[in-house]
Parts: structure tokens; C-alpha cells; sequence
């Protein structure tokens, strides 16, 4: 394997390319004040135990203190967080993850008195103690929340009982954490040049874009062969995932694992079943474009290893970091002088972690604490495509810049609902920008089928994620148990349904569940479906309305966790409480399909 193409230690990358996680903590032993700090504020607030309702100063009093601990908690497990994702396999770096998840959970259970004592209350207290103190008004949303959701709280015996329990609770999502980013290895294949490399996380997406069929399949077969060699742990680990929702919603006294995670975004049932019900209506439009995508490649067979292959060719080269920043700078104008000039301090300050290591975790996400850097872990490929990805995470770490700044700690982090808009809005205008400049056709061609293949991966593709999970816990409510032939059953025919007929399918495809870290939190992937829908409808209206629709836009980013994600998004100009938003994205996919036809009718 030549050195160019085997994955560098930590150590060799550059410090300009690594996030500056210094700034957090200069070293550990900084870290472990803090760690011992959070454990001493922890059983101080113990102290307010049976002492909430004695006033609304006392009350203040008591959330401000969560709020220090909460923070200084956070913080710490952060960095530790971070620390292991920089390399996986350091065991230095897993002691102290483990430790400061154990925090969280040691905390989580001398905290656990909080919710069901406010809960317990005589009605109208709260109200009350609103009225009687004005600082304690900043607290209004956040206690009226806890209000509405007051018969979903238990004990407060049953609430410690439960915190106690909940580093258990999160076993399968560390045990499938450690499958996946230190232990499966997929094997080596033989790359377009005939070089022998490796295939890992993060180079996967990139040898399935390869233009040569060999390389994609041999690519996809070592991948699906490795996760189905390791099948039934698998498939243990994530049942019991989905058996651990389904008892905990039922514990609280919802019916249903789905209605369990909704409703701490307020989110009724009917905005996730209405986005399957949508899409599976417009399955059709889908089903036209692998039969398009099969015509352009000129394939007898199109198999699901053909999904993410080229439609057209283009000249091969390297994307170096620093040019795909530009391009990412140019695609943000339409977000004024002051989001750039904020997005260029960040990047110069060290958010972002650049390249692929040893050991690194995979894929890109944004991250941070309340007082930290909004920092960015990426994989970079130095591939065009990869702006993408840089435009995506930096809309995440803006959109927690702009909440840090104006939204005190109790309402400065995001639901996922909403912070999946502020990363697509992102992606829209960049493709906008690349399409405008854009006057060669087969350049065009190109950012269109890009723009197709995030559009599919983005609203169909997780919305078949979700229709998934949404079928294992239905079944698992019902007390079916999973296995592995279960699992890939259910799978294997979501996925011949939404790719349609056109395809020749193999076994392998079915076990594509086995590799989706977001399903270890349950009901979570449906939201970049709906995200991506108002992000088109708001990217839109900042191309066409200019500077009225984008200041909306901007406080929608300051907004945080000050309202509920429907009520935040209607602010923004859109209302995901109607199905007309994502019927409207179809309708855009079917423009998109019709450009795409046309280009290639005019060859």
C-alpha cells in the first residue's frame, strides 16, 4: 500500500488542520477540576431536595446552581467525548469517556429529585411564583413545558430509580459505538489505479462514487460481508436498543415509543407518519430516477453498488481544504457580511477537525458546550463533494453560535428538529450559487445529480430509515423479538419498495441496518427529512426575498430551545404542521428529475 493512501497517526496531521480543543482545556489536569467541581455542585443541589416550593427566589436559586452544574457537566464530557474521537483505539482516551458518561449519570441521579418535585406542586404554584418574581421570568418556557409533560413524570423514588439506571440504558449504543469505529475492519480491495487500500468509514462513500464498477462492488461486498459476519451480535445489540424504548415509554405512561420522543419537541404523531405517508406517495418519482440513473450508466443490471456512481464524468483532481472553503464562502453571500465575517473568525479561531486519522471516528458532526467553540469533526476526502459536507456541519456550528450568543444556558442547545434546517439551508445555497455560475453542460449535469443524490439520501433515503424504525418498534411494542433474519426481512423489502423494480437486489443490502449509528437514537432520523423540506422552502425565500426573509432567518438561529421547533420554524415562514412543505420538496425533486431528463435527452 503506497504511503499517500494509508491513513496517517494523529500525530502526523498538522495542528492547523485540528480543532483547537485546547481552549476547552489547556490538559487534563484542568479536566479533572472540573470533573471533581461538577460532583461537588452535584451534592450541593441534592441539598434542594423537598425545598423547590418554599418561594420563587428559592426557586431561582435552585436553577441557576442546575444550570452551573449542567454546564460544567457538560463541558466535561464534551471534551472527553472529543478526546476519544480523535483516536478510538487510545485507552486513555475511553477512560475518559466512560468517566464522564458516568458523571452524567451519577449527576442524572442526585438530580432526579427536580423534575417530579415541580411537578408535585399544588396547580397554580408555578404561575404563581412567574408573577411574583421577574427574573425568574427567563424560566417561563421551560417550566411551562415541564408543566404540560407532568403526567409523564414519575416519583421521585421511580425518577432516581431511573437515572441510576440510565448509563445501563445506554450500553447498547457504546457496545455498537465500539463494533463500529475500533474493532470491524472491512479488508483491503484494489482501487482504480490498482493500488491495494483499505476500506474504512470514512473512505466508503467516496470508493461508491468511483467511476469504476469493480471498485464499487468489490467496495460494497467487504463492507455488507464484514457487518454480516458480526450479524446476530448486531442484531442483539440494536433489539435490545429498541426493547429498552419501548419499556422506558411505557414505564412514563406514553402508548408508544414514537409518541415517547416526540413529545419532548412538542411534536405531534401525525408530522412523522404524514412524511411517510408523503413520501410513500411519491415513491414513483424515485422509482423514475433509478430507471434514468440505470439508462445514463448504460447498465444492463443497476445494482444498489450503482446508487452513488457518477453519472458523468468529470476531471479528475484533488479539492485541497482551503479551496473548498471558498467555495463554500462564495455559496453563503446570500447570508450577508456578518454571517461570513462570523463563520471566518471560527474557522481561523480552530473549529474544525479536518482530516482522517487512525482511529478517528467516522463521518462529520458538529459539536460542543454551551461555553466552548461550536467545533466540527470532519473526515475530508479531498473530493468536490466534500464542501458539502463542510457547508453542512458549519450550519450547525453557526446556528449554535448565534444560540450561545443571545440564549442563556437553559435554552441555548437545539432540537434536532430545527438545527437539521440551519445545516440544509447551507447546502441549498450553495448549490444554488454552483448552479447559477454554472453555463457547461456537463458541469451541470454533475451539480444536478449531486443535488438529486442529497436530495434522495437526505428526504427519501431517512425517511425509509424511518418508516424502518417505526416498523421494529411497532413490532417489538407488540412483543415480537428481533433477530438478524428479522431485522434484514423488514429491511431488505422497505428497501426493494422505496429503489423500485429496476434494480437487481442481492442479500447484502438487506444488513445496511447494522450500520446506522443515528437508530441507537430512536426516532431521531426522520427530523433531516423534515429539515431538509423547510430548508428548501426557507432557502428559497432568502433567494427571493433577499434581506427581509434572511433577518427572520437569523433570529430563527438565535433562537435556540426558547419555543417549541413548530412555533420556531412558523417564525422562519414555514409551518411543518401542514404535510404542504413536504409535498412542496417532492415537487422540487420532480423538477429536479425533469431538468436531469432533459439534459440527458439533449445528448
Amino acid at each position: 500500500m503506497s504511503d499517500s493512501k494509508k491513513l496517517k497517526q494523529r500525530e502526523e496531521i498538522d495542528d492547523r488542520y485540528k480543532w483547537n480543543i485546547k481552549a476547552m482545556y489547556a490538559d487534563e489536569e484542568t479536566w479533572e477540576k472540573d470533573f471533581h467541581r461538577a460532583e461537588e455542585l452535584a451534592e450541593r443541589f441534592a441539598g434542594y431536595a423537598g425545598t423547590l416550593g418554599e418561594s420563587a427566589g428559592h426557586l431561582l436559586s435552585a436553577l441557576k446552581d442546575r444550570d452551573s452544574l449542567w454546564m460544567t457537566a457538560e463541558k466535561v464530557y464534551v471534551y472527553a467525548r472529543m478526546k476519544k474521537d480523535e483516536d478510538n483505539r487510545v485507552s486513555r482516551y475511553q477512560e475518559l469517556s466512560q468517566r464522564a458518561q458516568s458523571l452524567l449519570s451519577q449527576i442524572s441521579a442526585r438530580t432526579s429529585f427536580f423534575t417530579p418535585e415541580l411537578t408535585e406542586l399544588p396547580e397554580g404554584t408555578i404561575e404563581r411564583f412567574l408573577g411574583e418574581n421577574e427574573e425568574l421570568q427567563g424560566y417561563s418556557y421551560m417550566l411551562r413545558d415541564l408543566i404540560r409533560r407532568r403526567k409523564h413524570v414519575l416519583s421521585r423514588e421511580s425518577e432516581e430509580l431511573m437515572a441510576k439506571m440510565g448509563e445501563i440504558a445506554g450500553a447498547p449504543q457504546q457496545i455498537f459505538s465500539m463494533i463500529n469505529n475500533a474493532d470491524i475492519r472491512f479488508g483491503n480491495i484494489r482501487d482504480e489505479d490498482g493500488d491495494e487500500i483499505e476500506v474504512t468509514h470514512g473512505n466508503y462513500i467516496s470508493l461508491m462514487e468511483s467511476s469504476d464498477r469493480e471498485v464499487r462492488k468489490a467496495a460494497y461486498e467487504k463492507l455488507y460481508d464484514a457487518y454480516t459476519s458480526q450479524k446476530n451480535t448486531l442484531a442483539s445489540t440494536y433489539y435490545y436498543n429498541v426493547r429498552k424504548n419501548c419499556i422506558i415509554s411505557g414505564i412514563r405512561n406514553y402508548p408508544s415509543a414514537l409518541a415517547a420522543e416526540l413529545d419532548g419537541d412538542n411534536i405531534p404523531e401525525e408530522v412523522y407518519r404524514s412524511l411517510v405517508d408523503t413520501v410513500n406517495r411519491n415513491l414513483d418519482v424515485l422509482h423514475r430516477y433509478v430507471g434514468l440513473r440505470k439508462k445514463i450508466l448504460g447498465v444492463d443490471e443497476i445494482h444498489m453498488y450503482d446508487m452513488y456512481a457518477p453519472l458523468v464524468d468529470m476531471p479528475k483532481r484533488n479539492v485541497p481544504y482551503e479551496e473548498a472553503l471558498d467555495v463554500v464562502r462564495r455559496g453563503l453571500r446570500p447570508m450577508g457580511e456578518k454571517y461570513l465575517e462570523d463563520l471566518n473568525r471560527g474557522i481561523e479561531a480552530g473549529w474544525i477537525d479536518v482530516y482522517e486519522n487512525e482511529g478517528k471516528t467516522s463521518g462529520a458532526y458538529s459539536f460542543g458546550s454551551y461555553d466552548s467553540m461550536p467545533y466540527v469533526l470532519l473526515n475530508y476526502n479531498n473530493q468536490f463533494k466534500d464542501a458539502f459536507t463542510i457547508v453542512h456541519e458549519l450550519g450547525h456550528s453557526m446556528n449554535s453560535y448565534y444560540t450561545r450568543e443571545k440564549q442563556p444556558y437553559i435554552y441555548g442547545g437545539h432540537s434536532i428538529f430545527t438545527a437539521e434546517v440551519a445545516s440544509t439551508v447551507n447546502e441549498c445555497l450553495l448549490m444554488h450559487d454552483l448552479l447559477a455560475d454554472c453555463t457547461d453542460r456537463e458541469e451541470k449535469l454533475y451539480l444536478l445529480t449531486i443535488y438529486i443524490e442529497e436530495f434522495r439520501a437526505t428526504v427519501f433515503r431517512q425517511t425509509m430509515f424511518a418508516e424502518f424504525e417505526l416498523a421494529v418498534h411497532e413490532a417489538v411494542g407488540k412483543g415480537e423479538v428481533m433477530t438478524a433474519d428479522r431485522l434484514c426481512e423488514i429491511y431488505g423489502g422497505l428497501n426493494r419498495k422505496y429503489f423500485g423494480p429496476d434494480v437487481t437486489y442481492d442479500d447484502r443490502i438487506a444488513m445496511e441496518w447494522a450500520r446506522i449509528p443515528h437508530f441507537y437514537n430512536a426516532f431521531y432520523v426522520y427530523k433531516y427529512a423534515t429539515g431538509y423540506s423547510a430548508a428548501v422552502a426557507i432557502s428559497e425565500k432568502i433567494l427571493r426575498e433577499g434581506e427581509t426573509a434572511r433577518d427572520a432567518y437569523m433570529e430563527f438561529l438565535a433562537a435556540g430551545d426558547s419555543d417549541y421547533p413548530i412555533e420556531l420554524l412558523k417564525g422562519a415562514g414555514v409551518d411543518m404542521s401542514r404535510p404542504d412543505v413536504v409535498e412542496s420538496a417532492m415537487e422540487t425533486f420532480r423538477g429536479l428529475i425533469d431538468q436531469l431528463e432533459e439534459l440527458v435527452q439533449n445528448d
